[in-house]
């Protein structure tokens, strides 16, 4: 049922964007509509390459990754899950899954939290915000993880698994969040140059995924075996468009309705309504939260920080590719990244309580 009122709202969201595009962009609301495309091209960018080459990873990766989970009694799937959901993670985990379940889980619910926080949120974020700005949101970072485990779990039972499966399906993710918490903590330079690295090689595998399936698909020669057709890559890229078509539009009228009480409840928690927007609008999409950071003072930056750990690009990208491979686990999705998000931003409001507003 959520389902079908959310396919609805995204669909009002459509109209109302495009009748304003037709109008002038008079309110606003076509430039939203008009971005929905326009993140099309770098969607594809950097989800074709790794979804085509999924397949052929997992065969790879699947022998040392295999053996390694399974000893300690966890699906190799929840391997998936340190990639994003839209980058490559739902693909690997249900490659690698032994139980299908438990495959849809890590790469729909957990990738979408653990794995867009190691492979966008981190390393964009630290090179979007300035540099007096990093020790704030490294601290929001460890905040969202530590209250991460409340949206991985609730996410879980929602998916249908009991709560102990919950709990040690995913002790390799938090084992890993435990490390990059302390690493973030103690040698936060270093650990900024490892997510750069990290990135950097993610990208040089999508490339190659995305040249080897270009290739294959004109001449049809490809010496990697296994691999998604490009054709069947790219749809997925534009579903998840389709459905940013109508959730930007209505992110931007559900701000627009907030405002007033935003500015209310920061005055109520000690926080800046830059903040409490920033922390909105980074449900969409984080890249305006990272860009206004600096303008959100110290306590609102850490709250922001902590909420985009969970809350990230749910109503826009996530949101999208769910849709287009598992719609029913939108309402898992939705309750695993809210609650892990007002998780964090309740915890990062409570630890600090010092802190400045602005």
């Amino acid at each position: 049922m959520i389902n079908r009122v959310l396919m609805i709202v995204m669909s009002v969201g459509i109209v109302l964007g495009g009748l304003d595009r037709i109008l002038g962009n008079k309110f606003g609301l076509g430039a939203q509509f008009e971005k929905g495309f326009e993140l099309l091209g770098p969607m594809a960018l950097s989800m074709t390459g790794i979804i085509s080459l999924a397949p052929a990873l997992a065969s790879a990766l699947g022998k040392i990754v295999t053996p390694v989970y399974t000893a300690i009694g966890v699906d190799p799937a929840m391997f998936g899950s340190v990639l994003s959901i839209d980058m490559g993670g739902y693909q690997l985990a249900s490659e690698l899954a032994l139980d299908p379940l438990v495959g849809r889980y890590a790469g729909i619910v957990a990738a979408s939290i653990f794995g867009c926080t190691m492979v966008f949120t981190i390393p964009v974020g630290m090179g979007m915000i300035d540099r007096e700005a990093q020790a704030p949101f490294a601290r929001g970072i460890m905040l969202g993880l530590a209250t991460m485990p409340v949206g991985l779990v609730l996410g879980g039972l929602c998916c249908g698994l009991p709560l102990g499966a919950c709990l040690w399906q995913n002790i390799p993710i938090f084992v890993m969040s435990l490390l990059l918490g302390l690493g973030l903590w103690r040698i936060p330079e270093k650990m900024v140059k490892g997510f750069y690295a990290v990135a950097a090689g993610i990208k040089v595998v999508v490339t190659c995924g995305l040249i080897l399936a270009a290739v294959e698909s004109l001449t049809g020669w490809n010496p990697v075996k296994g691999m998604t057709p490009i054709s069947e890559s790219l749809a997925v890229v534009a579903s998840i468009g389709v459905v940013q078509l109508g959730s930007l539009p209505m992110a931007e009228l559900l701000r627009r309705a907030l405002s007033r009480p935003f500015t209310w409840l920061g005055r109520k928690l000690g926080l800046s309504s830059q903040s409490l927007t920033g922390m909105l609008i980074g449900l969409a999409t984080p890249l305006p939260t990272l860009t206004e950071f600096g303008g959100m003072g110290k306590r609102g930056q850490i709250t922001a920080a902590a909420f985009l750990v969970s809350g990230a690009s749910l109503l826009a990208a996530h949101m999208g590719f769910v849709v287009s491979t598992e719609p029913d686990l939108l309402s898992p999705l939705i309750a695993a990244k809210l609650s892990g998000a007002f998780a964090a931003a309740v915890l990062a409001v409570a630890v600090t309580r010092k802190e400045k507003a602005a």
